[in-house]
């Protein structure tokens, strides 16, 4: 019998590799050694994608100081995948909301510098492709931050390098590259985790949509609306790329259009990304079932997080899915259960997700224990 392993982290509690290790570790106690299972931790592009990725692959995770979004250094990280040539970047690591005090955020001055001093750090290391999750960020400078730390240079009308934030974009007159820089990044493949189609400026925007939450107030919300609308402008004209009105290009203050800008970034959903690079669907061949799953299954599970990513793999190799959640939302059964074959809590009694965080690993080992039990009725092949 061979099972694949492919869930998300149970935020707060276990990341998705401990996932793995406790469900494998209660289908052991039933299966014992001849079972054949494999681990593949998932993620869907945000927080825990650039570990999940490392453990899938054998990769590592690298430390990094930067530039934080408002100046000072923070310690970040980047991910080297086990192929020698991807490396992974969450920019919430350098650029992200938890990073600044409720009391300091400020998009009008918030920079990308240190994700793309992660990125500048990654293609040092000899990376030629790039996979970018872009949730949870404390900007709205449109990537302008990262794209100066790559060497190119975002001028005022008198020439002068615009300052660091989102407002200063209101001034950009020209954009310019460091000699050789377009050499340099001309055979960089950039993947973008992106699961929001919100477009850079207007009413579905990201000064509009997400400004407030990093601190802007309805006056400032125009102001970096049209300081985006600007360097939308001088994009198109000084770079040839339209970014004004793309779907995904208002992620994460606009670093998504920035990423498409500067780098050729291409907008895909997260989890199809993460799924892709540990070559999921690969090692779903020959298998007889695949146990997904995540901290809470909800109606958002059904609409496309991690575990459908893992369904969706699974139905191409025709293998069946058991979701585990360390809870499930009530009301979410009947859209859960329409796409996977088995939707399980892992954890006992009412307060289910709070006891999740604290009995994860066990509540999983003991699951997986009892599904282990229940295959050993079913002959290889047929569970």
């Amino acid at each position: 019998m061979r099972i694949v392993v492919a869930p998300d982290s149970f935020k707060g509690s276990l990341s998705a590799l401990e996932v793995c290790q406790a469900i494998e570790a209660g289908l052991r106690e039933s299966l014992g050694e001849s079972a054949e299972i494999v681990s593949v931790p998932l993620a869907d592009g945000g927080e825990g994608t650039v570990q999940a990725l490392a453990d899938a692959t054998r990769g590592r995770i690298v430390p990094k100081r930067v530039t934080g979004p408002l100046g000072e250094p923070v310690d970040a990280f980047y991910g080297l995948l086990g192929d020698g040539r991807t490396a992974a970047i969450e920019m919430a690591a350098a650029s992200g909301l938890p990073l600044i005090a409720s009391e300091r955020r400020d998009p009008m001055r918030a920079t990308t510098y240190g994700t793309g001093e992660l990125i500048a750090a990654a293609l040092e290391h000899g990376a030629s492709e790039l996979i970018v999750g872009v949730g949870g960020s404390a900007t709205n400078d449109g990537g302008a931050g990262m794209a100066q730390a790559l060497g190119f240079r975002l001028l005022d009308a008198d020439g002068r390098d615009l300052p660091a934030g989102g407002a200063a974009l209101a001034r950009l007159d020209r954009i310019e590259a460091a000699p050789g820089l377009r050499e340099r990044l001309g055979g960089l493949r950039v993947r973008v985790a992106c699961d929001v189609d919100n477009p850079l400026c207007g009413p579905s925007g990201a000064s509009s949509v997400y400004g407030p939450q990093k601190g802007a107030t309805p006056e400032q919300v125009r102001a970096l609306d049209a300081a985006l609308a600007n360097f939308a402008r001088v994009v198109s004209r000084d770079l040839g790329v339209e970014i004004l009105d793309v779907p995904g290009a208002g992620a994460a203050g606009g670093l998504g259009g920035g990423l498409l800008a500067f780098l050729g970034g291409e907008l895909t959903p997260g989890v199809e990304i993460v799924v892709d690079a540990v070559g999921l669907v690969g090692a779903l061949e020959g298998a007889d079932l695949c146990i997904t799953g995540e901290g809470q299954l909800d109606e958002q599970t059904a609409r496309g997080k991690t575990p459908m990513g893992a369904l969706r793999a699974a139905r191409r190799q025709g293998v069946p899915v058991i979701a585990l959640g360390g809870a499930v939302r009530r009301g979410a059964r009947p859209a859960l259960e329409a796409c996977f074959d088995v939707v399980l809590s892992v954890s006992e009694g009412p307060g289910a997700l709070d006891e999740a965080v604290r009995t994860g690993a066990l509540d999983l080992k003991a699951t997986a224990r009892q599904l282990g039990r229940l295959l050993t009725r079913f002959p290889r092949g047929t569970c």
